[in-house]
This record gives structure tokens, C-alpha cells and sequence, in this order.
């Protein structure tokens, strides 16, 4: 195994196995880790979910792709609060509060979203 893999950390967190490098049991991992820091996302390239594009670099192996457009009625934001799925269309409209527990999101999270999503 490699020494990329031996930071690897698998967390179960509302029925998803979230991956990523030291991730906590509400998403946070060792690049974003303050106290509103609770979403991870379901990467299109693989159908995984990562705490974040840089767990992702670190860990999947592969070049990430990001969610076209069309897709955006699929569930790949995960709130680390509630463990809710949220839809992507949800996240983005969601002004950085999970709209079924009332968690604060990362604000500054809007400045990655074009490495998730199609903007």
C-alpha cells in the first residue's frame, strides 16, 4: 500500500463511506477542518464521496471531473451535521445553511465550487 493510502481515512456518515485524509464523524479532514467545514461531496469522476477536491487529489488516483449542468438533480453534497444528501441544485441554492437541519456551511466553500461543479 502506498504512503498516500496509509493517510487514507473511510467514515460512515449518514449511510455514505466519506474518504478522505483524517476525516472527522462530521467531514472535516485534515485540509478543511474549522467548525463549519461539514459537507463532503460525491465526485462524479468515481461516485465517491470526499471530504474535499483535495482528499480527492490525494488519495483517488485520477483526474476529478466535475458535475455537468444537467445533473444538478443528483444527491452529492452530504451535510456532516445531519448526514442529509442534499441535491446539487439544493447545495448551491442553499446560501451556505442545510435546508434540513439549519448547519452552517463554510461560505468560503463558493470559492471551490468550479472544481465540483459546472459553473
Amino acid at each position: 500500500m502506498s504512503a498516500r493510502k496509509n493517510l487514507a481515512t473511510r467514515r460512515e456518515i449518514g449511510g455514505a463511506a466519506i474518504l478522505g485524509v483524517d476525516v472527522d464523524p462530521q467531514t472535516r479532514c485534515a485540509h478543511y477542518h474549522s467548525e463549519r467545514d461539514i459537507i463532503a461531496i460525491k465526485f462524479k469522476c468515481c461516485g465517491e464521496w470526499f471530504s474535499c477536491h483535495r482528499c480527492h487529489a490525494m488519495l483517488a488516483g485520477h483526474t476529478a471531473q466535475v458535475w455537468p449542468k444537467e445533473k444538478f438533480d443528483e444527491q452529492a453534497v452530504l451535510c456532516g451535521n445531519c448526514g442529509q444528501q442534499l441535491t446539487i441544485s439544493e447545495y448551491l441554492q442553499s446560501k451556505s445553511v442545510c435546508p434540513h437541519c439549519q448547519s452552517q456551511f463554510n461560505p468560503g466553500c463558493t470559492k471551490h465550487h468550479h472544481l465540483y461543479f459546472e459553473m
